[in-house]
């Protein structure tokens, strides 16, 4: 049988390689126009904006690997399978699931790959990229902001949103924590920075949202007052010089102590939770991925070689999707994070196995 592993392992060796080569030099070439942008537009160097692009390889492999898991089982196996070396190894004797062995204990240590990668590698890239574009001297404010972060670098604030359209804040949220008080917040569903001409500080407009206002009769209680539109003025010259990192910078530890610090201060931290599950989730998404790909490939005839591959790979746009719009919808407290990040590996292992155990008892 260790003949059999290796020649399964050489197989897969070259389309893994080619594959992971392929797609990450794809989704690289996606971010081109982003970069040249801040090139042209910006006057950030070329060299900084090389560094930039060199650090998007690191952060697309948490996306290429599982993917490329994926290209590879269908890819060796549907050779074999065309070839009907799986027809002659069943005529010997050799259950399916051997054949599958090696491949999952390949899986098992590339989940761990891609949780080293979530949790250390990708983290650290993305704070390099960040450290490199504050170095440019951009004085942009909204460079400090990032969709899904909390951010505590202005004096006394904590800002939070949902997503950003060039200077455009949209779904604001400003939590002040007060000693020995409730934290007092501000909901917005539009927002935008206004500099102050001759002053060092910085207006934040808000429109159409609520604040809490103190009861003067009752300081410790709010009562919601809705505006239109609100001004927030932050003084630039008490900003911190070192913020709280971006939630994609953190490690999985930051991530629980920022968790655990949010929730002392009566802030809902549902967005760092289902971050912080969809690392975890992500990370066992190399061995679903081989599980659902081996099924398709094990029943590959020469014609329906292309066809197959084109379904398999249909498994994985989904996933991601899915995985997405869950995180999307835990930060708005739809369902517990704990539940909605692990939907789509729940889903993608009921088809696995379902599909494998057909395989097994044709």
């Amino acid at each position: 049988m260790r003949t059999l592993r290796n020649y399964i392992l050489r197989e897969c060796l070259q389309p893994f390689t080619l594959s992971i080569s392929v797609l990450t030099s794809v989704f690289l070439l996606g971010y081109l126009p982003q970069l040249a942008n801040k090139v042209i537009n910006n006057g950030v160097s070329v060299v900084a904006m090389s560094q930039v692009f060199l650090y998007y390889i690191p952060i697309l492999l948490g996306y290429t690997l599982p993917i490329a898991c994926l290209i590879t089982v269908i890819l060796a196996f549907g050779h074999m399978s065309s070839e009907n070396e799986i027809l002659a190894m069943r005529a010997s004797g050799i259950h399916l699931l051997r054949l599958l062995t090696p491949l999952i204990v390949v899986g098992i240590a590339l989940c761990l790959v891609v949780y080293i990668l979530n949790d250390r590698v990708i983290p650290q890239a993305y704070e390099a990229q960040t450290q490199i574009l504050q170095e440019t001297g951009s004085q942009d404010p909204s460079a400090m902001l990032e969709p899904g972060s909390f951010i505590n670098a202005f004096d006394k604030y904590i800002i939070f949103i949902y997503r950003m359209d060039n200077d455009l804040l949209y779904g604001v949220r400003i939590y002040e924590p007060q000693p020995n008080k409730p934290t007092r917040t501000i909901i917005a569903e539009q927002g935008e920075f206004v500099h102050v001409p001759g002053k060092d500080q910085l207006m934040l407009k808000l429109i159409n949202g609520t604040s809490d206002e103190p009861d003067l009769q009752n300081p410790n209680n709010f009562y919601k007052l809705n505006f239109q539109t609100s001004f927030i003025t932050m003084d630039l010259s008490k900003k911190k010089t070192t913020g709280d990192k971006k939630t994609k910078a953190m490690t999985m530890d930051e991530l629980k102590t920022k968790i655990h610090s949010l929730r002392k201060q009566s802030i809902d931290p549902a967005i760092l939770v289902a971050e912080y599950q969809r690392r975890l989730a992500w990370s066992l998404s190399p061995l679903l991925f081989i599980l659902l790909g081996f099924p398709f490939a094990a029943i590959t005839n020469r014609r329906a070689k292309s066809a197959n591959l084109l379904y398999a790979l249909l498994f994985a746009a989904p996933y991601y999707i899915l995985s997405l719009a869950c995180q999307g919808m835990a930060s708005q407290n739809v369902l517990s994070p704990w539940i909605l990040m692990w939907i789509p590996n729940a889903i993608a292992a009921v088809v696995a196995i379902f599909l494998n155990w057909k395989l097994c008892t044709r």
